[in-house]
């Protein structure tokens, strides 16, 4: 599969509304938000100074997701605060349709996308954070290549901590 990742964009706000407000997202992403929720929390991270990056993933032309990545060390609002590597990554990830879940498709594009994070040399480990009973979100990221650090305590309720290191 050739993923490609595209910066995410004003215009690409309404179809990120529209993606979050389905079932499968927003059971896991906080529930539907409004468009003008959306922007709020999503147009930050277009601005140049932001640590976090969004990304509209894209399959044979087709969005298909959405992946995020932020720099861990000093993300704020109580996440990571004990993180002294300032190599980590954070991501956060989802398809868009229901009906291509269960094919592999969410592990390949995580595969792909860390790939590109460790194209940078100063990337040395890759984390991500699912709820302990998104038992999908899990084997795709274990998929991926991800492995299972612990259970801890996030702003947002319990999670899986999982990570995967740089390749040697």
């Amino acid at each position: 599969m050739n993923f490609t990742f595209r910066p995410l964009a004003a215009p690409d706000l309404p179809l990120l509304c529209q993606w979050l407000g389905r079932e499968h997202v927003a059971r896991w992403w906080g529930g539907a938000l409004t468009l003008a929720e959306v922007e709020a929390d999503f147009l930050p991270m277009i601005e140049p100074a932001s640590t976090t990056r969004g990304y509209i993933a894209v399959l044979d032309g087709e969005p298909v997701g959405f992946i995020q990545s932020y720099a861990v060390m000093g993300s704020g609002d109580g996440w990571w605060e004990g993180e002294t590597d300032p190599g980590a990554r954070g991501i956060d990830q989802f398809l868009c349709d229901v009906a291509r879940l269960g094919q592999g498709l969410g592990s390949a594009m995580i595969r792909s996308f860390v790939s590109g994070l460790f194209r940078d040399p100063s990337v040395s480990k890759v984390q991500t954070d699912p709820a302990p009973d998104n038992l999908r979100a899990i084997r795709a990221y274990r998929r991926a290549g991800f492995v299972d650090d612990a259970v801890v305590q996030t702003p947002d309720g319990p999670a899986l901590l999982m990570h995967c290191a740089r390749p040697p």
